[in-house]
């Protein structure tokens, strides 16, 4: 039975998109999909090359929400507990005092992620899984919402680390932008020079976002999507495409792919999920979670060549 949304939840997505997309120039498709993240609690990872908005992205979602926001710069010489904090000896007390590293804020920026080595990565997995960091002997809970927008330069660029697999599953989107075309290139010239690259103001309260994604359960799901999720999954892991995989995407992707084409299926203004909006966010959900092998990659085989290839193997419901 499909329920009936709220129109003020359509109004205030509605809203926040429109706002985005004033500063975000010719992204619509790529703000639509990291605003669907943010209603799922899931994590996304953005790559483009530098000088490509990206982390204007997350920062003006951040400034969109009146959430708090920390960025942090990731380095070669960064440490865990840069990010995560640390046990302060306080001469004063005679005793340690915990001081909070910045992961602790609604919207965590982890700027070119892939610049610190691996032991930095993996500090954030905790966060990002449990929603908790552990400083010393103590668990501390991080606040509600809690969202990672990570952003990284390819793999090609000099001075890059390659995320740990179990950290790139952790997040439920990998979004990859281009270059913005001629017009739109110089839309953005104008609004730089300008200074109109910024929201003046919050569209959304912590509260507002809290109604907004839980009118995302009354969005209606048929077992055919759920089956075709599971199919489009299942498909990266049975040789079905090839000698093209060394392994393929966890229970992970599936789950994402069903929230994600929920929040889609929202942000399109209906309350049931169609095949199309599991196609619209399917290379973002499993490019990062499927592995090629050495002959792929030697072949120049992406891993969105490798997606494009499952829809002649399961059936479009």
């Amino acid at each position: 039975m499909k329920e009936i949304i709220s129109d003020k939840a359509f109004y205030l997505i509605n809203q926040l998109l429109q706002t985005i997309n004033k500063v975000i120039i010719g992204q619509e498709q790529i703000v639509k999909k990291t605003v669907a993240a943010m209603l799922c609690d899931g994590h996304v990872l953005i790559e483009g090359a530098p000088g490509l908005a990206k982390t204007t992205l997350v920062k003006t979602l951040a400034d969109a929400v009146s959430c708090t926001f920390s960025r942090i710069q990731f380095t070669p010489d960064l440490m865990p507990s840069d990010i995560t904090g640390s046990l302060v000896y306080n001469v004063k007390i005679n005793d340690f005092i915990t001081r909070k590293g910045p992961l602790f804020a609604n919207f965590i920026l982890a700027d070119e992620i892939n610049r610190a080595p691996a032991k930095v990565q993996s500090a954030l997995l905790e966060a990002m899984q449990e929603r908790q960091v552990t400083i010393g002997e103590d668990t501390y809970p991080l606040p509600e919402p809690f969202l990672v927008m990570a952003t990284q330069n390819p793999i090609e660029q000099e001075g890059t680390y390659r995320l740990p697999e179990a950290q790139s599953d952790r997040f439920m989107f990998k979004i990859i932008i281009d270059y913005p075309n001629l017009n739109n290139e110089i839309i953005i010239t104008k609004k730089v020079l300008l200074n109109e690259i910024h929201i003046s103001k919050a569209i959304l309260s912590v509260d507002e976002l809290q109604f907004v994604k839980s009118e995302l359960n009354k969005i209606y799901i048929d077992d055919k999507i759920y089956r075709f999720a599971a199919e489009i999954v299942n498909a990266t892991r049975d040789n079905l495409l090839g000698n093209t995989l060394s392994f393929g995407a966890s229970p992970r992707a599936t789950i994402a792919l069903i929230k994600g084409s929920r929040a889609i299926a929202f942000i399109a203004g209906r309350n049931y999920v169609l095949p199309e909006d599991i196609i619209f966010i399917a290379k973002d959900v499993l490019r990062h979670r499927i592995g090629l092998t050495f002959e792929a990659i030697a072949d120049g085989v992406t891993p969105d060549n490798v997606i494009e290839k499952i829809w002649d193997v399961v059936n479009i419901p």
